[in-house]
C-alpha cells in the first residue's frame, strides 16, 4: 500500500485534467445578500421556507468558502449548509451540483487560493456531502469512486499546514480531510480497493516529517483508521503491513534532527490516541486484531 497511493494519484490527475475549469471562489457575500442578511439567517436558524431559494441560496454560498472572514466562512456559511445537509433541506439535485463545484475546486491547480481556505473548506463540506451519502445513497459507483480518489489526493498531497489564527480562523486541510475520511469510512457502499487507497493517503499524513501537529490533527487522522478497522475486510496481516509501513523510514528515528523529531512526534500522537480508543471501546473483535499490533508499533517508536 505504500506505492499504490503514488500510482494512483499520477494516473488520476491525469485522468480529470481535462475536467477540472477555473471556478473562481468570489462572488461572497451572494449577489442581493449582505452580511447582515446571512447573520439574519443565522439568528433564524437557517430558515428559508421556500425550498427553490433554499437550493439557490446553498450554491450561491458556496463562494464564500474561500472568504478570509471566519463569520463568513466558518460560522455561516459551512453551519449553513451542514445544517441543511444534515436536515435533508436540501435536494440531492443541489447536493450533487455542491459536490461537483467543490471536486473541481479541490483539483483546480490554477485557482489562486494563497490564503490557504477554499480548498481546506471545500474538504469539510465534501465530508458533510460523504455523509449524506452514507446516510442515503444517492451517488453512483463512479462518483463515490471519484470521491475516494480525489479525497486520498487531496489528503496526500497536502504541505500547507497552517491551523488556527486569532484574525483569519482555522484553515486545518489535515483535519478537514480526516473528517472527509471518517464520512467515507463509515460508508457501507465502499470496498476494499476504496479502503486501501484511503488508508495510503491516510498514513502520509500519520507519519509527516515536516510539520508538528499541534491542533488535534493526529486523532482526527486516527478516526477514520478507528472506523476503517471495525468495517475494512483487511485481515490482520494487512493491517500489521499498514502499521509497519508507517515507522518505515529511511530516517534515523534514535537521530535528533527536525525531521525525526516531528515524525516521532506526530506518530506518537496517533498511536496514543487509536490505543486509548481500542481500550475504551466495547469491540472486542477490533481489540484483538488491532491492540497487539498497536502496542508492538509503539515499543517500536520508543
Amino acid at each position: 500500500m505504500r506505492t499504490s497511493f503514488h500510482v494512483f494519484a499520477a494516473k488520476f490527475l491525469l485522468s480529470v485534467s481535462i475536467l477540472v475549469s477555473a471556478n473562481s471562489f468570489a462572488g461572497c457575500p451572494p449577489s442581493g445578500k449582505s452580511l447582515d442578511d446571512l447573520k439574519k439567517l443565522k439568528t433564524s436558524q437557517w430558515k428559508i421556507s421556500d425550498a427553490t431559494q433554499r437550493q439557490q441560496t446553498a450554491l450561491a454560498m458556496l463562494d464564500c468558502l474561500s472568504n478570509s472572514n471566519p463569520q463568513l466562512r466558518d460560522e455561516i456559511t459551512f453551519e449553513a449548509l451542514s445544517f441543511w445537509m444534515r436536515g435533508e433541506l436540501l435536494s440531492s439535485e443541489t447536493v450533487h451540483q455542491i459536490r461537483e463545484q467543490l471536486l473541481k475546486q479541490i483539483l483546480d491547480k490554477t485557482s489562486a487560493d494563497d490564503e490557504g481556505f477554499a480548498k481546506p473548506f471545500s474538504a469539510l463540506v465534501l465530508a458533510e456531502v460523504a455523509r449524506v451519502d452514507r446516510r442515503k445513497a444517492f451517488m453512483s459507483d463512479s462518483q463515490r469512486q471519484e470521491m475516494v480518489e480525489t479525497a486520498a489526493l487531496y489528503l496526500g498531497q497536502i504541505v500547507d499546514f497552517r491551523g488556527f489564527d486569532e484574525k483569519t480562523g482555522w484553515r486545518h486541510g489535515v483535519a478537514h480531510a480526516a473528517d472527509w475520511m471518517m464520512q467515507l469510512s463509515l460508508n457501507p457502499a465502499l470496498n476494499k480497493s476504496q479502503h486501501e487507497t484511503m488508508l495510503a493517503a491516510l498514513a502520509l499524513q500519520i507519519r509527516n516529517e515536516r510539520h508538528f501537529y499541534q491542533y488535534g490533527e493526529a486523532e482526527r487522522l486516527m478516526t477514520p483508521v478507528f472506523y476503517l478497522g471495525l468495517r475494512s475486510s483487511l485481515t490482520s496481516e494487512e493491517w500489521d503491513t499498514w502499521f509497519a509501513s508507517l515507522l518505515s523510514t529511511s530516517l534515523d528515528l534514535k537521530k535528533t534532527t527536525q525531521a525525526s523529531l516531528a515524525r516521532k512526534h506526530n506518530l506518537s500522537a496517533f498511536l496514543s490516541a487509536i490505543y486509548v480508543n481500542l481500550q475504551e471501546s466495547k469491540q472486542i473483535a477490533l481489540q484483538e486484531k488491532l491492540l497487539p499490533i498497536v502496542i508492538k508499533s509503539m515499543k517500536k517508536l520508543n
